[in-house]
This record gives structure tokens, C-alpha cells and sequence, in this order.
């Protein structure tokens, strides 16, 4: 009977064909403007934002609920608060090569669902746009997709601090840019530990499914300080390099 996934084994996906249209992903830490930047990326080029769309097909294809695939996403607050408390447990008790904290499912049919199924079936959901074109926020992209030919890879950070400060005032003024992540657990403004929390989560994310670190700069063609840059300024020039990576293939 064969065992589990391997949470070890570097997982890519196969190199596709170039798509036509612009294929883009963006990493985001808490505060640095992802959650506006990306679908204002996809709506300059035409094409396809990917996010919560994200779970709801996961959840279609492994046979479980949106709720179930919300808890292993990195972009939703469930799935934020899995990993936060996963990657607190010290020291991680594991059974075989899998760590029983991370196991843990039944699909609609009665088979246990491991969390790998979770994230590889995330990785066809993203290996698509390979092929259609859009823009992938999250879930360790950059990754799934190193090996697209005219895919631009983009990572958005800044000063810890001023992007509390961004976060604060997105907050106050109503707009969704981080979705409940946005808020503490009563509803209040962000928080340095919220902002921490976050940080820490959705690198474990990346740390724990491809054993690399998600604010490298290797992952990336571009690294844009999303604090010291408008929304406006980062994405005219994600479109701009965007636009300037999918027409080189065809040069």
C-alpha cells in the first residue's frame, strides 16, 4: 500500500508552453499592497486575477469542502492561523516523513486527505495560467511556475513598520486590500503581532511545502518596496515588465 506524499520532494511544475498573454505572480508580505496590486496587474492586462478563485476549485477537484480548502491556503485567514500554529509546535512530531499536525482530512467520499494533495492540487490550478495567462497572488507561485519561459515573477515588501502603517490606513478607510486579514481577532485595526503572524505564515507556507525562503530575491525579476511605491506606481511598472517579458518569447 503506498504510504503518503513526501513532503520533502521538491515539487515544480512541469515547464509549459508559453502562454500568449502575460502571466505574472506576485509575492506579497502583510501591508506591502498585494491584495490591490495584483488584481489591478490583471485588469491593465486583460487577463485573469487568481485568488479566491483558488480554493473553491481545489476543493472541486480533491472532493472536500470550500471550508476544508480554505484551511490549507495560505491567502485565508484559516489557513494562516494552520500554518502560524504548525510552525509553533516545537519540536514537530512527524509520522513517517509526514507531520501528523498537517494531517488530517476526510474528503466527501470517506478517504483521508493529506495536506500535499491540498497544495498539489493548488499547483494545477496555478499550472493552468500557464497556459491561458493571468496573475497568481501567493501560494508560493514564483516557485510553481519558475520554469515558464515569459511568466514575470514579482515579490512586494517594505519597512516593517510603514507597512503597518499602510495596513492602518487601508483599514480605516474601509477598503479590502488584505480581506479579513485586515482586521485582529475583534474586529480592531491591524496590529504588529497581526502583521508578524502573517509574515510568519505565509513563509512557513512557502518553507514547509518547497524547503526554500519566500523573500529570496533568486524567486523573483522584480522586488518593489510596496510602502515607498503607490499602488498606481507598482503596477504600471508590473505591467510595463509584464508586458515586456510575454512579447520577448515571440521576438
Amino acid at each position: 500500500m503506498a504510504g503518503p506524499p513526501d513532503p520533502r520532494r521538491p515539487r515544480r511544475t512541469p515547464a509549459a508552453r508559453p502562454s500568449p498573454r502575460p502571466v505574472v505572480t506576485v509575492s506579497a508580505t502583510y501591508g506591502a499592497g498585494g491584495a490591490a496590486v495584483g488584481p489591478a496587474v490583471a485588469a491593465a492586462l486583460g487577463v485573469v486575477f487568481l485568488d479566491r478563485a483558488v480554493p473553491g476549485a481545489v476543493a472541486g477537484r480533491i472532493g472536500c469542502s470550500l471550508d476544508e480548502a480554505l484551511q490549507h491556503d495560505d491567502r485565508s485567514p484559516g489557513g494562516l492561523e494552520r500554518l502560524l500554529a504548525g510552525a509553533a509546535r516545537l519540536p514537530t512530531v512527524t509520522l513517517g516523513s509526514v507531520d501528523t499536525a498537517f494531517v488530517g482530512t476526510v474528503n466527501e467520499e470517506g478517504r483521508l486527505l493529506y495536506d500535499h494533495e491540498f497544495v498539489e492540487h493548488t499547483e494545477q490550478v496555478i499550472g493552468e495560467v500557464a497556459h491561458t495567462g493571468g496573475v497568481v497572488l501567493g501560494r508560493a507561485g514564483a516557485i510553481v511556475l519558475a520554469d515558464h519561459p515569459t511568466a514575470l515573477h514579482v515579490r512586494l515588501d517594505g519597512d516593517p513598520d510603514a507597512r503597518l502603517r499602510r495596513a492602518r490606513e487601508q483599514w480605516e478607510a474601509g477598503a479590502p486590500a488584505e480581506a479579513a486579514a485586515a482586521r485582529d481577532a475583534a474586529g480592531g485595526p491591524p496590529t504588529a503581532r497581526l502583521r508578524d503572524d502573517n509574515d510568519r505564515a505565509r513563509a512557513a507556507y512557502v518553507r514547509r511545502y518547497y524547503r526554500t525562503d519566500a523573500a529570496s530575491a533568486r524567486h523573483y525579476h522584480m522586488v518593489l518596496d510596496g510602502t515607498a511605491l503607490s499602488a498606481g506606481a507598482c503596477t504600471d511598472a508590473i505591467v510595463r515588465a509584464a508586458l515586456d517579458r510575454a512579447a520577448g518569447d515571440s521576438s
